[in-house]
């Protein structure tokens, strides 16, 4: 079989799977997923239907099955199946203990379709690999994810008692959850109707939950335009640092992941020498500049200049005060 007949199958192979796993899928969408023109997308779609694949043609929405339609799975490679071992071991540390769980449960069905072969290479490499979980606190963390995903799809409201991050104090909300994402810790965006706003809470500081039967109506905003709102909001200057975590101790580690979103945080990504880089938009270079002064010897400030010199100017000014003669 020629390389180009062998790429076409593993396509169509694919394409065939990706309808099974969504309603609706343009000829554009499958174009850029498979990097092939819309033509090409036709003439795959032509040839699954001579197959007697019953695909749904909806004109002007895109292409699906016929509902109730299922192949039998399709065998997993040895890579693909490292790949979802990998998620299992990550939901296990990074999520809830329900959805460690039914990760667990999902891995197992894995397994079973596996080769022999392919589950003994698993086995093997299994005990081999460990993700650690970033905060200790986590071991106790509150089966909330589970939860709050769910209430995230079916548009439900939300009521949570919620201790605030500096006093403790705990209060009773309502809220209508958007999206979740992981930043060390979980956490929800919600509009909170005591605040009339949306508001992000922390998964580990949520006291008590329970997803209440009434549904609400989705607002325009999303879960990126609050990420991008929070960013314009307090952006004045863009930051961008590289921190060398291992040089720091772990306490001043966590503290650096427990506060950054106090200072502007955006984003972040590991680099290839193992530091990570961090993005922030801040409104006062000095005030993000005393907040970096602890991890001096960790922290390289890539942009802007200015920055660099508030750092300066304060080691200097610690320098002066702690290194002058005693004064007799």
């Amino acid at each position: 079989m020629m390389d180009s007949e062998v790429t076409r199958l593993s396509r169509l192979v694919a394409l065939l799977t990706l309808l099974q796993t969504k309603r609706l899928l343009t000829a554009t969408e499958l174009a850029q997923r498979f990097s092939v023109s819309t033509r090409t997308v036709y003439r795959d779609i032509r040839t699954l239907e001579q197959a007697g694949i019953p695909v749904i043609t909806q004109e002007g929405k895109g292409y699906t099955l016929l509902e109730g339609y299922r192949l039998p799975p399709v065998m997993f490679t040895r890579e693909e199946a490292f790949a979802l071992l990998t998620a299992e071991k990550l939901a296990a540390q990074l999520t809830d203990a329900p959805t460690a769980q039914r990760s667990g449960a999902a891995m197992d069905k894995v397994r079973a379709a596996l080769r022999r072969s392919d589950r003994d290479h698993l086995a093997t490499l299994a005990p081999h690999i460990q993700v650690l979980p970033p905060h200790p606190a986590q071991a106790a963390r509150p089966s909330a994810y589970q939860q709050l995903a769910l209430a995230v799809a079916t548009q439900r409201v939300v009521q949570l008692d919620y201790a605030a991050a500096e006093t403790g104090e705990v209060t009773t909300r309502e809220v209508e959850p958007i999206g979740l994402y992981l930043s060390r810790q979980w956490h929800v965006v919600a509009y909170c109707r005591l605040r009339q706003a949306f508001r992000n809470f922390r998964l580990d500081r949520i006291q008590a939950l329970e997803v209440s039967t009434v549904s609400f109506t989705p607002r325009p905003e999303t879960l990126q335009d609050y990420r991008a709102a929070e960013a314009q909001r307090r952006q004045k200057e863009k930051v961008v640092l590289h921190l060398r975590m291992a040089a720091l101790l772990p306490a001043l580690a966590q503290h650096l992941h427990d506060t950054k979103h106090q200072y502007g945080w955006a984003h972040e990504q590991p680099l290839p020498d193992g530091q990570l880089e961090m993005t922030l938009f801040i409104g006062s270079l000095p005030y993000l500049a005393t907040w970096l002064l602890p991890y001096a010897g960790a922290v390289v400030v890539q942009e802007p200049l200015a920055l660099q010199e508030h750092l300066r100017e304060l080691a200097q000014q610690a320098h002066d005060f702690f290194c002058a003669p005693p004064q007799v």
